[in-house]
């Protein structure tokens, strides 16, 4: 099931063909105030009266799909955002930035780590170590 009418339906099924695979696709057909009227499906739009129990589960299935995406969108934005500030600081490269945030999960735990708990992180040296207490300390004084 897709967000999207007889058109987007097509494309859909004309990708899966393309790759071999061979399942059911339906669409949400909108009104002109985009509030769904019915699912497409082989090429046939069927209604779906307002207030029934169909019309109850696609409005569900579309509030969650509507959830999962922002979710999705916002946990993007913040691993920008992660990213970000961790290239402010010097000798912290792309490897070095990946390998913290594996072992720390947030920039507050790296924030707090400890000069030791820094090192023994994969691909630190002491200069990078070094570079991220100061950068903090830096920042939290500021």
């Amino acid at each position: 099931m897709m967000d999207g009418g007889r058109g987007q339906v097509n494309v859909a099924l004309e990708v899966l063909a393309d790759l071999n695979i061979n399942i059911p696709v339906c669409g949400m057909v909108k009104d002109d105030k985009h509030k769904t009227r019915g699912l497409i499906y082989d090429n046939i739009e069927v209604p779906i009266k307002s207030g029934s129990q169909c019309m109850h589960l696609v409005t569900r299935i579309q509030d969650e799909v509507h959830r999962f995406a922002i979710t999705y969108h916002r946990t993007l934005r913040d691993k920008r955002t992660l990213y970000s500030i961790l290239e402010e600081i010097p000798k912290i490269g792309e490897k070095r930035r990946r390998e913290l945030l594996k072992k720390f999960g947030s920039i507050e735990n790296i924030k707090n780590a400890t000069y030791e708990e820094l090192l023994a992180t994969p691909a630190m040296d002491g200069k990078a170590a070094q570079s991220i207490i100061e950068y903090f300390k830096q920042t939290s004084e500021a």
